[in-house]
């Protein structure tokens, strides 16, 4: 009796073996660029261009949270890819029913979006405070002081995908002060770098006070959110990918280990019959799909997968993969 509870144990336990794992996992999330409307003139004014303010605080965010260990997050170029191939815009980054839809597409458990409510100065101060050029670059200064101050303040959301609701909100806040420094100091560049993006990552812009209160402010933020890990539902993923290299019955999709897909995993292939459009706006609002047929994964590496295809079609490259419903 001993042995066969022993078999039996087994077999339960490795016919649900995606089932364990899921729920020992990681939550999986994805940040995205952060609004910083709020800033722009001041950012114009430091940077002497419109630099992507909210793209270097992602990125920074990223680093932190990839750091503390909480969350498996989403690898920000390879969402750029599929952000720019659906042709979601920058002004989509703080909508939460956007945020959910690109979730859904890249096989998260909730989408990160924030906006960046304060940056460069404390407004708090400006009936004392005025803002002067050294060196070819801004600075903030008191009357009759000294002294140089930064501040930098970020809000965030956790957006349940599946919903759009905002099941988690954080903040951060990162206040430098330096006497005699202006807010690049003499470690920012003045201007960005190509595609109006500055790397907030740098040593440089680290050293300098606005990249101290920009450092404080996204520690203080990664935090926040490492301590709403609880509220995110492990969901199971469901893949959407596409068609990227088609070799008589081998299919290659450009989805990987990376966003869930295993050895033996059942995806179908569709392709897009139709197309209809919001007549108000000329955005695609809808697909309608043909079933090509099916693939069964039998190799995966981190951002493709290979498997076998049965249907009566041939499948192409650009095609839809995705997970059944049933």
């Amino acid at each position: 009796m001993g042995l066969r509870l022993v078999a039996a144990l087994i077999l339960f336990f490795s016919a649900l073996p995606g089932e364990a794992q899921q729920q020992n996992r990681k939550r999986r999330v994805a940040v995205l660029n952060f609004d910083y409307a709020t800033v722009q003139d001041w950012v114009q004014m430091i940077f002497n261009s419109n630099v992507d303010v909210g793209k270097g605080v992602a990125d920074l965010l990223v680093d932190k949270l990839v750091s503390s260990g909480v969350y498996q997050v989403y690898e920000r170029k390879e969402m750029d890819k599929i952000l720019n191939e659906q042709n979601f815009s920058n002004s989509d980054r703080a909508n939460p029913a956007t945020a959910a839809r690109i979730g859904q597409l890249i096989g998260v458990d909730a989408i990160i979006i924030g906006s960046i409510t304060q940056f460069g100065r404390d407004d708090r101060s400006t009936e004392i405070g005025a803002l002067g050029r050294v060196a070819g670059r801004y600075g903030i200064s008191g009357v009759g002081r000294k002294e140089s101050k930064a501040v930098v303040a970020l809000n965030a959301r956790i957006i349940n995908v599946d919903t759009g609701e905002v099941i988690g909100v954080a903040s951060g806040q990162g206040t430098s002060t330096r006497s005699g420094a202006a807010l690049l100091g003499s470690g920012g560049a003045q201007t960005a770098s190509g595609g109006g993006y500055y790397d907030m990552r740098s040593a440089n812009f680290a050293s300098t006070i606005l990249g101290e209160a920009v450092g404080k402010a996204t520690e203080q933020l990664a935090a926040g959110l490492n301590g709403n890990a609880d509220r995110i539902s492990l969901r199971t993923v469901k893949l959407q990918a596409l068609v990227a290299d088609v070799s008589g019955d081998t299919v290659i999709i450009n989805a990987g280990s990376r966003v869930g897909v295993k050895v033996g995993d059942k995806l179908l292939i569709t392709r897009s019959n139709r197309e209809v459009k919001d007549p108000a706006t000329g955005r695609v609002i809808k697909r309608i799909m043909d079933q090509i047929g099916e693939l069964i994964i039998t190799e995966v590496d981190e951002s493709s997968a290979t498997g076998k295809f049965k249907g009566p079609a041939t499948p192409q490259v650009g095609d839809t993969v995705k997970t059944p419903e049933n």
